[in-house]
């Protein structure tokens, strides 16, 4: 693996500042996991080794993240806390993103739509904030979405006050923290500093407690089970989620250093640091888009600096593991509300309203689904809505086509033709590829367009390269119609592919007559007309 050392000091700062601003975030993400906050640092340390090692983002920062956490904390309480299983997923979904990355799926991934990203992303960051209103109120916070909702109104009325002042001083100080400040110290870690010790010289609230320090030990897979089904259908939310949100952060990489990264490549990397992360108890992580930004505001431009900023995270636990055990739940409750609210799509839902209106009810499902159902379902059902949306907006466009050829002729010769004959001749020109939107109207548009006194209706295909099933079907029932209404039809411009498609599926061509060309046809057309009374057309010509 070559590695750059050209910019070898800022990859050195941008590593150690990345490294400082993922310990908080790491510790917070581990909790709310279930898992434990070691379990957040290992699992930075892994993702954010390999994945830089390995990815095809230079200065991507990769490690535990909102929308894997998540996840995450449903397959916990799934499981009872079974901590082997969930290594499992996070181990097999590691697995899953190399095999992405080897089939080149990457390229596919960054074709989910805005709106869908959109919601999606908002809704986790919803979630991560309604999971977190109890902790702030110093309780526990249940499992899942709806149950923590429904607990709130009793965690309302049993406020542990010092708690509550201490989360919102949490999240006040990560907002309020002066920039000149935050180049040497980060937000939220001054956050987590400040709010420890004066948790632990004047206030009594919950703590961490003990934290284990020193090398993880290796938590090798366990198949088998009648739980198994969870963690297989976790492990494949996992890879998808992880791999939607890197490559996001990797476009975000690309815009500040107007590189390009390479999306496969990125995939395996990903997926060798979570197999990695399993392998050690951590849990699963993506690129992380702030501690990204962070890295490169600060220097970093190569794989070095994701590098060094897991082994700053190595050497924190290895010295200071012990003195993380004094941090409050409810500073690690404030830091992960900041965390869900930078999460939310703020820019897109302050404009959503002067935008399309389909896409505006497209990103509010897709955030629901997320919020009260599943993030799979929600991702899932906003990919299938919006392409259906696109086949039917790609459809509309191809039948609005037909209606205004005739008008639009190029050729003097030919608009002669079509005037001298214009209740005679039916002129459609298709534009393609023709798709399966388009082909449930077509037969219909053609027939109500298609005056009664018409003779011979052409079809042009020049516009059209290729015809799916749904389309040949269509001109099937095309000439089917014609055929009862005693008219001839004639396919004109068809390329050699659509040819062969047409001839295969019906044993023959569908028409009376093949021509190589638009203007061939009406020529024909209009010698049939010319030389034969009305409704005694004889012409015929062989497909060739």
């Amino acid at each position: 693996m070559k590695l750059d050392f050209s910019t070898l000091r800022g990859d050195i700062t941008g590593g150690i500042t990345a490294g400082v601003v993922a310990l908080p975030l790491a510790l917070a993400l581990g909790v709310a996991s279930g898992l434990g906050p070691i379990a957040g640092i290992y699992g930075a340390i892994a993702v954010g080794f390999f994945a830089a090692l390995f990815g095809g983002t230079a200065p991507q920062i990769s490690g535990p993240t909102g929308p894997m956490v998540v996840v995450l904390a449903g397959l916990f309480a799934s499981l009872s806390g079974d901590a082997s299983l969930i290594f499992t997923a996070v181990m097999l979904a590691g697995v899953l993103q190399v095999v992405f990355g080897l089939m080149g799926v990457g390229q596919y991934i960054r074709l989910v739509p805005y709106p869908v990203i959109s919601g999606f992303m908002t809704g986790i960051g919803a979630i991560i904030i309604i999971l977190q209103l109890s902790p702030l109120l110093g309780h526990d916070s249940p499992s899942g979405t709806i149950n923590a909702l429904q607990f709130l109104p009793t965690a309302v009325t049993d406020i542990h006050w010092a708690n509550l002042v201490l989360g919102l001083g949490t999240l006040a100080m990560v907002y309020s923290w002066p920039g000149k400040l935050a180049k040497y110290l980060p937000a939220p870690l001054a956050a987590l500093i400040v709010g420890t010790l004066l948790a632990y010289f004047a206030l009594d609230v919950p703590i961490l407690g003990e934290i284990p320090t020193g090398l993880p030990e290796l938590n090798l897979p366990v198949f088998g089970g009648d739980k198994m089904y969870l963690v297989i259908e976790a492990a494949i939310i996992l890879a998808v989620l992880g791999s939607l949100d890197s490559l996001l952060t990797s476009l975000v990489a690309d815009n500040m250093t107007r590189d390009r990264h390479n999306s496969n490549r990125e995939l395996i990397g990903q997926g060798v640091g979570n197999t990695f992360a399993g392998l050690i108890g951590g849990i699963a992580g993506a690129g992380a888009t702030m501690r990204t930004v962070v890295n490169i505001r600060s220097g970093g431009r190569s794989r070095l600096s994701g590098m060094i900023h897991a082994l700053v995270l190595l050497a924190v636990v290895l010295g200071l593991g012990s003195l993380a055990s004094y941090i409050p739940h409810a500073v690690l409750a404030g830091i992960l509300v900041k965390v869900g609210l930078d999460i939310i799509d703020w820019s897109y839902l302050k404009r959503a309203h002067r935008g399309p209106r389909w896409d505006l009810l497209l990103m509010a499902l897709v955030l629901m689904l997320t919020v009260f159902v599943d993030l799979i379902t929600a991702v899932g059902a906003g990919v299938v809505l919006a392409a259906l949306a696109y086949v039917r907006q790609v459809a509309q466009l191809q039948l609005a086509s037909l209606q205004h050829l005739p008008e639009h002729l190029d050729s003097e010769e030919e608009r002669a033709i079509l005037d001298q004959y214009r209740d005679q001749i039916a002129l459609f020109e298709f534009s393609g590829p023709l798709s399966f939107g388009a082909a449930a109207d077509l037969g219909h548009h053609v027939r109500i367009r298609t005056e009664k006194s018409s003779e011979i209706l052409i079809l042009d295909f020049n516009a059209v390269p290729s015809l799916d099933v749904s389309a040949m079907l269509a001109v099937e029932t095309i000439a089917t119609d014609a055929r009862a209404g005693g008219k001839q039809l004639y396919l004109a411009g068809m390329s050699d592919s659509v040819y062969d498609s047409l001839k295969e599926l019906s044993g023959s061509l569908p028409a009376n007559a093949v021509f190589a060309n638009r203007a061939e046809a009406l020529h024909a057309a209009a010698k049939n007309l010319s030389r034969t009374p009305q409704g005694e057309l004889s012409f015929r010509q062989s497909p060739t």
